[in-house]
Parts: structure tokens; sequence; C-alpha cells
């Protein structure tokens, strides 16, 4: 039978710490699973019923005061999986505590405030698992890379982010960054993949091979972000994405490792639960 545990903490082996290089990341790896698909979706569906139990106490207790909340930041390079994680991994949990936005170009609008006004409107509110699909980071990605900004303001943004984040931390929220790693021949494969099946031709972007041309150059801005972003209270995770079942079922763990870190009880009821359930005893039957 196939091993469907963890055999090392993968939040361990994912976390970028000092010394971390995004070059030396396999992304065909799977730190901590030495299973296999069968037992890397076993696990995922192992994980499901708790994921769902625990997010349902995160709500529940919003319903009472609670304040807390969890976002999942989502990064990557396009097909990497992005997609796949919000529906294998969050959408096994109630889509009433969950909230999803993903950030595409800035409109005029945004553009007219700061590169953090629109990320701030879009934080999940008490007891929801908010998920970001691309985030604050393109701000010094694509922005990077492209040069639509001056040199100094992309520094700047650094700063700006440690500050913001801890800013979101300190209000409640426990942030989870997480960076699908995929090879370039793997993207290949799935971009192809794409323009084969007349099915999957709408999930292309011709600009996605743009992009791909400046992939020396996004693994750079990537490996930068990583060294002056990854902090001791909102840590990135870097996790090889050539496998979709590794990448989800890792995402997965990263989430429970989360949840369970806020230690959700259910809260107790604020009237006589005995008295109430006397009351329903000696209800009389409805008329019809």
């Amino acid at each position: 039978m196939a091993k469907t545990v963890w055999t090392e903490d993968p939040g361990a082996l994912l976390k970028v710490g000092a010394g971390f290089s995004l070059a030396g990341v396999d992304p065909s790896s799977t730190p901590g699973m030495d299973g296999g698909k069968s037992a890397g979706k076993a696990l995922l569906e192992k994980g499901r019923a708790e994921l769902g139990d625990l997010q349902e106490r995160l709500w529940a207790e919003s319903r009472y005061g609670g304040t807390r909340s969890v976002l999942l930041v989502l990064q990557a390079m396009d097909t990497a999986g992005k997609g796949g994680i919000v529906q294998h991994v969050v959408g096994g949990v109630d889509p009433q505590g969950v909230t999803i936005y993903g950030f595409k170009k800035p409109t005029k609008e945004e553009l007219s405030h700061d590169f953090l006004w629109r990320v701030r409107n879009q934080l999940p509110t008490a007891g929801h698992l908010g998920v970001f699909d691309r985030s604050h980071y393109e701000d010094v990605l694509i922005a990077r890379v492209r040069n639509l900004a001056e040199p100094a303001v992309i520094e700047e943004r650094y700063g700006l982010i440690n500050e913001f984040e801890k800013q979101v931390v300190d209000s409640g929220t426990t942030m989870v960054k997480v960076m699908l790693h995929i090879s370039a021949d793997e993207q290949k494969d799935r971009l192809e993949a794409r323009l084969d099946d007349p099915e999957k031709n709408w999930k292309f972007n011709p600009g996605d091979l743009d992009e791909r041309a400046l992939w020396p150059q996004y693994q750079e801005a990537y490996q930068i972000a990583f060294e002056k972003t990854s902090t001791a209270d909102v840590p990135w995770f870097v996790i090889p994405a050539d496998h979709k079942w590794y990448a989800r079922v890792a995402v997965q763990h990263l989430l429970l490792d989360a949840l369970r870190g806020l230690h959700l009880t259910w809260p107790p009821a604020e009237f006589d639960v005995a008295e109430q359930k006397a009351r329903l005893a000696d209800e009389q039957s409805p008329v019809e």
C-alpha cells in the first residue's frame, strides 16, 4: 500500500530561509513525500475533511466576535497551477467562508493610488480564508522585469511590503505566501497542451510567450523578492510544481498548519443548551 503520510515536514523543507537559492530548487522534486502520485492524492483527500472543519471553526468564531482570518498568497509563472490549487485545495471547504481575488493589470483608478491600495481593499475579513491569485508582488516582479517603475521605486517597495504584511499579521490575519516553482520545460509542455486541445485553447494567451522569453529575468526577480521579503513572521514557501499533485498537497499542508496554529475551538453556546433541548422535547406537534 502506498504511503499516505509525510516523511518530513514540508513546511520546514519548503520555507525560504537564509542562503536560499531558487536555482537550487528542482521543480520536479517532491520534498518530504516519497509515495508518488497515488499517495499524494490520497493524502490530499485525507486532509480535505480537516481543512473544511478548521475553516468552519474559523468562520464560526467570527460569528461570535472573532477577528482572525487566513490569507493564501499564490505567485507563479504562467501554467504553474494556481487555478488547480484554488479548485482542488481551497475548493474543498465551505464557500461561504472563502474569498478569492485575482489581481490583473491595474485600472486607472488603482494606478491613481499607492500600489498597496487595491490590495488592502481585498484583504479577507474576519472568519474568511482568502486567496490572492497573484498579488502585490507583481509590483516588484513584472514591474522589475518590464521596467514599469524606476529602480529606486521598486527598491522602496520591498520595505513597504514588509511593513504592510506586518500590519496585516498584527491585525489578526495569518499569511501563507507560496510560489509555485515550475520548470521552463514543463511550462512548454503545458502551453503546447493548451494549443493542442480545442477545449483548452481559451486558456492560452499569446502574451504568455512574451513573458516566457523573459524567464531568466523573472527567476532573478523572484530570487530578489525572496531575499528581501521572506521574514520571520511572513516567510515564503517555494513549492516544486512540475507535479501538480505534489503542489496541491503541499499547499494544503501549509494551510492546515496555519489553521492548526490558531488553536480554533467551537464557540460556546450563549444559552442554556439543556433548557432549549427540554423546550424542543416538550414542543407540541405543529398543526397542519
